[in-house]
C-alpha cells in the first residue's frame, strides 16, 4: 500500500493523481517561500517591509538565505526533506520570538503566514518529495511501494 493512498493498487489513478497533487503543492509553498527570500534579500520583486538586511544580519539575513535556497530546493524536490525540515523550524522560529510576543493567535498577532509555512514544509519534510521531483529523478527517493505511472491517455 503507498503512504498517500487508501488502496493496495499503486498504478492506479488515484495514486498518479496524490503523486501530481503532491508535486504541485511541494513546488507552490517553495516558490512561495523562495519569493520571500528575493524581497529579504534583494528587494525584489516586492520591497521587504523595511530596509534590506546588512550581509550576515541576524536573523533577517539569514531567514532571506534560508528561504531562497531551501525554498528552491523544496520547489525542485532536490535534499527536499531537510530542505522542509530548515523551512519548517524557520517559520516556528519565526512565531516564537517575532509573532508570539502580539498574543497567542495567530489572526490576532500577525503570524498566520509563519504557522501556515511552517506546518506545510513540516508536512513536506513528512511525506518526502514524491516521484515527481529531482531526488526522485536522482533516485533519492524511497517512497513506499512502486513509483507511479507516469501520466496517460
Amino acid at each position: 500500500m503507498h503512504l498517500l493512498t487508501t488502496t493496495s493498487d499503486t498504478g492506479s489513478k488515484q495514486t498518479v493523481l496524490v503523486a501530481v497533487v503532491l508535486a504541485c503543492f511541494r513546488a507552490l509553498v517553495g516558490i512561495s517561500f523562495a519569493i520571500h527570500g528575493c524581497s529579504t534579500l534583494f528587494g525584489k520583486p516586492v520591497a521587504p517591509h523595511g530596509p534590506l538586511p546588512a550581509v550576515g544580519a541576524w536573523p533577517q539575513w539569514w531567514a532571506g538565505v534560508i528561504e531562497l535556497v531551501a525554498g528552491t530546493a523544496v520547489a525542485l524536490g532536490l535534499g527536499t526533506r531537510v530542505a522542509a525540515l530548515l523551512c519548517s523550524g524557520s517559520m516556528a522560529y519565526a512565531f516564537l520570538t517575532v509573532h508570539l510576543d502580539h498574543g497567542i493567535l495567530p489572526i490576532k498577532n500577525g503570524g498566520e503566514p509563519a504557522v501556515l509555512f511552517c506546518w506545510s514544509f513540516f508536512l513536506i519534510a513528512v511525506l518526502g518529495p514524491g516521484p515527481y521531483s529531482l531526488d526522485a529523478l536522482l533516485g533519492r527517493y524511497a517512497g513506499l511501494g512502486r513509483h507511479p505511472a507516469p501520466l496517460s491517455t
